[in-house]
């Protein structure tokens, strides 16, 4: 009989570590997935982007320059990674993301050719792909972009750069085209 209640214990610890293993599992990703809902906040990366789900191609990216931010979620490796981000659309209606220091940032390290992402406007998300640009007519291009952008962006914490900045040398800039 001893021999019965320690095979039944065993087949207990069992289920019981599985099912601790699934709950805690569980737990995990329903965390991750509110997590989502709430950030990218500031300068705290986020996972998944929620939102209304807009599939036409975009061709034309000037509303970009309505909203103060913008936020971009990529893949790094299996999960997905969200942020804030400076966007801005040129007179052409181009789009392409503003990164300061860009050579520290995490996310830039993960962005490959043609990275697929998805870009969040005002609660809307777009699938895209992300590519960096490192043609120096291009960049000032995009630079003259975000200048013009950041003049009606201006706070008091938050002051517009000067209409005549020249673009440092630090600074990256990532074309945005539509997946659609």
């Amino acid at each position: 009989m001893s021999e019965e209640l320690t095979v039944e214990s065993k087949s207990k610890a069992k289920v019981l570590v599985g099912g601790s293993i699934a709950a805690i599992l569980a737990i995990g990703i329903v965390g991750f997935i509110v997590f989502s809902s709430v950030c990218p906040c500031e300068r705290t990366p986020g996972g998944f982007l929620f939102g209304e789900s807009y599939n036409e191609p975009v061709s034309d990216w000037s509303f970009a320059n309505q909203v103060p931010l913008c936020q971009l979620q990529i893949y790094a490796g299996i999960r997905p990674h969200s942020i804030n981000l400076n966007c801005m659309s040129t007179q052409e209606g181009e789009m392409f993301l503003s990164c300061s220091v860009c050579d520290t940032k995490y996310w830039a390290s993960k962005v490959g050719t043609d990275e697929i992402g998805v870009m969040r406007l005002n609660g809307t998300t777009y699938p895209v792909h992300v590519n960096r640009i490192t043609d120096p007519t291009t960049m000032d291009s995009a630079w003259r972009a975000r200048v013009a952008k950041l003049q009606n962006f201006a706070a008091l914490d938050n002051p517009a750069p000067d209409p005549n900045a020249q673009r440092p040398d630090r600074w990256w800039t990532f074309q945005i085209t539509s997946r659609s």
